[in-house]
């Protein structure tokens, strides 16, 4: 999660204990943490041999982020739905960002490399992950805009598909943050504005039934682990719709601030109007 952290004014519902939700946690959690043990092993494996045909390219790591990906939300019982095709443009993916749960279900969905707040390389466990996947880390901060600049050209020009967060934060689930322009600039550079196009995509969460609408949000000073025990113990589960809209060339855009406006607009129509009483919170 990124900082400064959203807060809602409603406190959140904690779920309530279901029947057998110890096992199906074990059950559903087990699985999973072997799968990313086995395939984290695999990967850098396959990463020592890649590295020596293709350099920082990786055709052949980058596929097991999403094997993993697709088959955690399997595992996990939460089904998956993806409206239109992700593009086949040389460019960058923007994404509302609602929950812990983004990660596995926008990898699920295309081979992607996010950009993530350069703290997280630090963070134990997921911060080794996130390297090994090759997230790009960046300092958002204005005075490392060049850095950032050709840092983004490098892993473009490499094939690779960028996916950020413009929001700058998670939420509840239920709504779209204003997207940060300030993330959006380095594509607006001569050496990236005529070939570089940027595609919104919706992540829309579903509830599982009779459990609080904002049930898979994960916002503020919410912990990681109750959160995580909640999605593996639900019965019934819920569920997650992805939609990818229609890119946008960059080079058809005045500035950094009509992107950011024009791809929250569209990430913003996939999702429901937001029900009573949170619409205001």
């Amino acid at each position: 999660m990124s900082g400064p952290f959203w807060e809602s004014r409603i406190p959140y519902t904690e779920p309530a204990p279901v029947r057998g939700g110890t096992w199906r946690m074990v059950r559903r959690g087990l699985p999973v943490i072997l799968m990313i043990l086995i395939c984290m092993v695999l990967m850098f494996a396959t990463r020592a041999v890649e590295s020596l045909f293709y350099g920082l390219r990786r055709p052949w790591s980058s596929f097991y982020p999403r094997f993993v990906s697709r088959n955690a939300l399997r595992l996990m019982g939460i089904s998956l739905t993806v409206k239109g095709q992700p593009m086949r443009h040389h460019g960058a993916v923007v994404a509302n960002h609602s929950t812990w749960l983004d990660i596995f279900v926008l990898n699920a969905v295309q081979r992607i490399f996010f950009v993530s707040k350069a703290e997280v390389a630090n963070w134990p466990g997921i911060g080794t992950m996130a390297k090994a996947t090759g997230t790009v880390f960046i300092n958002r901060d204005r005075r490392d805009a060049a850095k950032q600049k050709r840092l983004f050209e490098e892993r473009l020009h490499l094939g690779h598909k960028l996916l950020f967060f413009p929001e700058g934060t998670s939420s509840d689930s239920l709504r779209v943050l204003p997207f940060k322009p300030t993330l959006f600039a380095a594509f607006f550079t001569p050496e990236l504005r005529e070939e570089v196009w940027i595609q919104p995509v919706t992540a829309r969460y579903v509830a599982p039934e009779g459990q609080d609408v904002r049930f898979f949000g994960w916002w503020g000073e919410m912990e990681f682990g109750p959160s995580l025990l909640h999605v593996l113990k639900a019965s019934p589960q819920g569920r997650v719709e992805v939609t990818f809209h229609d890119p946008i060339a960059v080079k058809d855009v005045k500035d950094r601030k009509e992107m950011a406006a024009r791809c929250e607009a569209a990430v913003r129509s996939a999702l429901p109007e937001i029900p009573d009483p949170y619409v205001n919170v």
